[in-house]
């Protein structure tokens, strides 16, 4: 073989070897999502009554640590639910949360509420209070408590602000079976109130936090857990996945195919010349 044909095949080389690169990449940010909320795109209809239906499966589970609020005052040492497990689902049009977590006792005022940020102003996970390092800004609660059986919608803008929106635009279904709750939340991606509701967009991360309430009661007849007596955890992502794009495989094939094309082309040219 000439130097000519062992330089050319080099290039080609390094040309597939980039491709193959590019493609590792991607499957690396694929693996980085694995840390967030990742709700999967179905075409099923979604579940919002079912925490036990088969397509729950589907979602990847993520889990995230709770531990006692200590921001506000009326402060709790220990918390019943020290961690959840999430899942979720999107249609295109609506999106689905799963929250799952071991309580040992079913009781009325058992609750939980996701929070996630309002606009682009960043906000602190504890009802976006203003604080040394954060501003502060509007945040989106939505809440679920047993007794009531419904989701509602709330806002808050701080320690004290919490209240439920003149809108409601969500819903919420909890099921309680052998010492753990399943709680759906569910609405659609977006609203017609942006100043008040997250708005959520596929491909998108947005920021997400947690909070449950175990409503038992002490030896008095006081409630354990409430109001600012909970478990909550910090911010984490949460994504709703888009349709599938796959145009980057279908671009990095075609750019592996022309390689292999000129490679071929170059060798017979270069064996025709040998022979001449």
């Amino acid at each position: 073989m000439t130097r000519v044909m062992q330089r050319h095949m080099k290039k080609s080389a390094i040309a597939i070897a980039a491709v193959a690169w590019l493609l590792a990449g991607t499957t690396h940010s694929f693996a980085q999502e694995s840390v967030a909320v990742r709700a999967i795109m179905t075409k099923s209809p979604l579940p919002v009554d079912d925490p036990n239906a088969a397509v729950w499966t589907s979602a990847p589970q993520a889990q995230f640590p709770m531990s006692p609020q200590v921001h506000w005052q009326n402060r709790i040492q220990e918390v019943t639910v020290k961690e959840l497990k999430v899942r979720a689902l999107n249609d295109g049009t609506q999106v689905a949360v799963l929250l799952e977590y071991a309580d040992p006792t079913e009781d009325p005022a058992d609750a939980a509420a996701l929070e996630f940020m309002v606009g682009d102003k960043k906000a602190h996970f504890a009802h976006g209070q203003p604080m040394a390092q954060v501003e502060g800004g509007p945040v989106n609660i939505w809440f679920w408590k047993n007794k009531d059986g419904k989701g509602v919608d709330m806002s808050a803008k701080g320690f004290g602000t919490l209240k439920a929106q003149a809108h409601q635009d969500v819903t919420a279904k909890g099921a309680y079976s052998n010492g753990t709750w399943k709680v759906i939340f569910s609405r659609n991606l977006a609203t017609e109130h942006p100043d008040e509701d997250m708005q959520l967009k596929p491909g998108e991360f947005i920021n997400i936090a947690f909070a449950v309430w175990d409503g038992r009661k002490d030896g008095a007849g006081d409630l354990v857990e409430k109001g600012s007596q909970k478990a909550v955890s910090s911010w984490w992502y949460f994504r709703a996945e888009a349709p599938p794009d796959y145009s980057g495989y279908l671009y990095a094939a075609l750019a592996v195919g022309l390689a292999l094309a000129f490679q071929f082309v170059l060798i017979r040219k270069l064996k025709k010349g040998q022979s001449a």
